[in-house]
Parts: C-alpha cells; structure tokens; sequence
C-alpha cells in the first residue's frame, strides 16, 4: 500500500524515480480505510534528505500512510527554505489538538551540547509531554534517542573517547520480539555519533529492553516494557554515500577525521561504498508499524483517554 503525500512535495519525484508506493491525499480520501497517522519531527538540518530516506522506509508496507512533517518554530533553519517548511510542514501550535498513531523523532548535530543548552529545547520538552498522551507509540532516532532516554528515563548520556564512526555489526537478542521479525542473528547499522548511552544505567532500568547490543559500543535498538517507545542510536535509514558526504564534508573544513570504519573497500574512499544495512532498515520499520498498526485505536480521539 501507498504513503500518503502532499501533491506538490519535492520529494515526490524522486521517491516515483525509485518506483516507492505513493498516492496522493486526493486519491487516498477516496479509498475506505483509516491510513495510519504518522507525525514526524524533523530535526535535521537539510531536511529534505531526512524525508526522503525515512519515506522510503515508511512505504514499503500494505498499510497506507498518512505523514505530517513537523518542525520546531523556536529554531531558526538555515539549510531548509522557510517557503519548504510554510509549504510541507507545520508548527507544534497546529497539531496540539489532533492525535497520532506514531511519532518519530529525527536525529540532530547537536549532540555536544547539554541538553538545557538547545536553543528549542522547551518546545522539544512540550512536544514529548503531549505525546504522551496524543501517540500512541514513538521512535526516536540516534540524538533523538538520547534525549529521550534522559528525558522519560533519566539515562545520562555519555561522551565516547573517539567518534563511532561507521558501519558495525550488532546482535540481535531476542529474534522473537516483534519488532525484530525477521531479522538475522547479526545485522550492520551506519553509526555517526560522539556520544554514547549509560549502559549500566539502562540495565537497572525496569521499564527498558535493549534488542541488540555491540561487545563494545553497547546497545543500538531498545524499547520499553509496554513496546510503545523504540530508541534506534544508529542510522537505519542512512543512504549508500551519507556517511561518505559526512567524511568529505568534515576534511573540506578542515577537522581532523577517521576514515568511517567498515565502510569504503578497502578503506579507499574513491571506491562507492557497499550497502549492507537497507534490508534490515526496511524489516525494522515495517515491523513498528505493523505492531502500532495491530495495537492502536481505531478512534484516535481516545487516546488521552487511554493513556490515563
């Protein structure tokens, strides 16, 4: 089945290039089913990359999708046009009132900063409360992923002696959850962070389930007890180059950068990069929308109501 887009999104032609599944809102009022609601919070700068590749995760599923793109009005975007966001995304103001199947929380470059030093952190804060009672399962990504564990769960982030910085093989603990139907015993996920979670903490923590795990950079997918909440600390949804762009981009300006480990064959960074994490990306995703699609409600409106 199709994900739901706005007729005039950019994005469009290149997902119809890729031949994913998309239909416009005008076809989709006319078919006889509830689409899922999906909000997403972009929190990346160039933010038409971050749609793109979490639109071809999201479409690869016999559930039909309704996407709201969502952007923090407290910060001032300088890689995204404002006529982008007046155009395809709303405000927090616009959806306060209106309840979602799902909310994914994008990764942000803002991870050297203390939390309380985000400039919309307190929107950020405002959003996480009213998804607490306005979604019904959320997926946090990477950045988004730390600050959420800090912020339901009080784990402290951690800062890593080197960047993790590449593609790295992580176990699969419980091949029989439902969020990892399918996978394989191990799986690669892209990993571009300096930061890392608390793990000693997260194994005290009653309320949280780690899925998989590294021997030495730790967890990667967690969850908590009641499976509404997933944290993913890699990039599932990373492109083929995105970690070739952010090596190049890093050497232009000058910063002193490793070679992504695991990445360029034979560490040669003028040979195209092999993709070894997509399969497991689109599994991922399509399992959480299968089990928010199995456990939702069919009348969002009750959802405060259900949470109480």
């Amino acid at each position: 089945m199709p994900i739901k887009i706005i007729e005039d999104i950019p994005v469009r032609t290149q997902l119809r290039a890729e031949q994913i599944n998309t239909i416009e809102n005008s076809r989709a009022m006319k078919q006889d089913i509830r689409p899922l609601r999906i909000l997403i919070l972009n929190l990346m700068p160039k933010k038409e990359i971050t749609e793109l590749q979490l639109l071809r995760l999201l479409s690869n599923t016999p559930l039909q999708i309704d996407v709201d793109f969502l952007y923090t009005s407290s910060h001032q975007s300088e890689h995204t046009a404002v006529k982008h966001l007046q155009q395809f995304y709303k405000e927090f103001a616009d959806i306060k009132d209106q309840y979602y199947d799902g909310l994914i929380i994008t990764g942000a470059p803002v991870e050297h900063l203390n939390f309380l030093d985000i400039d919309y952190i307190h929107e950020l804060d405002d959003i996480m409360r009213w998804s607490q009672q306005h979604v019904f399962s959320r997926l946090f990504i990477c950045w988004a992923a730390l600050y959420a564990l800090n912020f339901d769960h009080n784990v402290d982030k951690i800062r890593l002696k080197n960047k993790l910085f590449g593609i790295y093989p992580y176990k699969t603990l419980d091949p029989h959850h439902p969020l990892l139907r399918g996978f394989d015993d191990f799986y690669n996920v892209p990993q571009s962070r300096h930061m890392n979670v608390d793990y000693d903490k997260i194994k005290v923590t009653s309320e949280l389930v780690v899925l998989s795990e590294h021997p030495t950079f730790g967890p990667d997918i967690l969850t908590t007890l009641d499976q509404r909440d997933v944290f993913i600390l890699g990039h599932l949804e990373y492109d083929r180059d995105t970690l070739k762009q952010e090596y190049d981009r890093d050497v232009l300006q000058g910063k002193v950068i490793s070679l992504p480990e695991n990445y360029f064959p034979n560490d040669d960074p003028d040979i195209l990069p092999n993709i070894t994490w997509k399969s497991h990306g689109h599994l991922l995703y399509n399992n959480w929308l299968n089990e928010t699609y199995q456990n939702t409600l069919y009348n969002l409106n009750h959802l405060s109501l259900y949470f109480k």
